[in-house]
């Protein structure tokens, strides 16, 4: 058994599903899909369904799709691209074709006449998976988020913030006392003359 990504009707990741290890290609999964459906579906290599073609129920519809391509790291909402899947299948079935004909046409010709043997050259696969975000989406996830203080740190903000009240308390005491004294020297002062 492997995890394979399961996506939406849009193409956005949703989990991963348990499928057989030979797995491959692109399934739809619909809305009211039984587990012994799914498991069907599963186990069986290269199992494509044209979309559009349900089940027996006439109830289901496409919820999305189980994807056999894994999943490219580094992506912050990876969404995998159908429409490119769609286009690489309908390039690989043409190269098959085209491949087939130009086959056929070989082996029919006599042997000295055939030449090299035809090569089936398939379209490179694109990248199928790509962001689902907007930059602008992800400037919001990587934005630096404020720091909240943690209780020590509050703690110690308020420490200091007592100590410095402390503090000024303790030089207004020194400053009337200082006017006290001052006082008391001109009463002084005044006895005195």
């Amino acid at each position: 058994m492997k995890a394979v990504p399961k996506v939406n009707k849009e193409g956005l990741y949703l989990e991963d599903a348990l499928v057989d290890d030979t797995f491959s290609g692109v399934v739809p999964f619909y809305s009211n899909m039984q587990q012994g459906i799914l498991d069907v579906l599963t186990t069986t290599e290269n199992v494509t369904q044209p979309e559009g073609e349900v089940p027996n129920d006439s109830e289901s519809t496409i919820s999305g799709y189980i994807i056999g391509i894994p999943v490219i790291p580094g992506l912050f909402r990876p969404r995998f691209d159908l429409e490119a899947w769609n286009a690489y299948e309908a390039g690989v079935s043409a190269a098959q074709d085209s491949f087939q004909q130009a086959m056929s046409k070989w082996q029919a010709l006599p042997e000295e006449q055939r030449g090299d043997m035809p090569v089936l050259e398939s379209p490179a696969q694109p990248t199928l998976w790509i962001e689902g975000l907007t930059p602008e989406e992800i400037e919001a996830l990587t934005r630096p988020q404020p720091i909240e203080p943690d209780e020590m740190d509050r703690l110690g903000s308020e420490m200091v913030t007592r100590e410095l009240e402390a503090l000024e308390l303790r030089q207004q005491n020194e400053a009337q006392g200082a006017q006290i004294v001052g006082l008391e020297l001109r009463l002084l002062s005044l006895e005195n003359s």
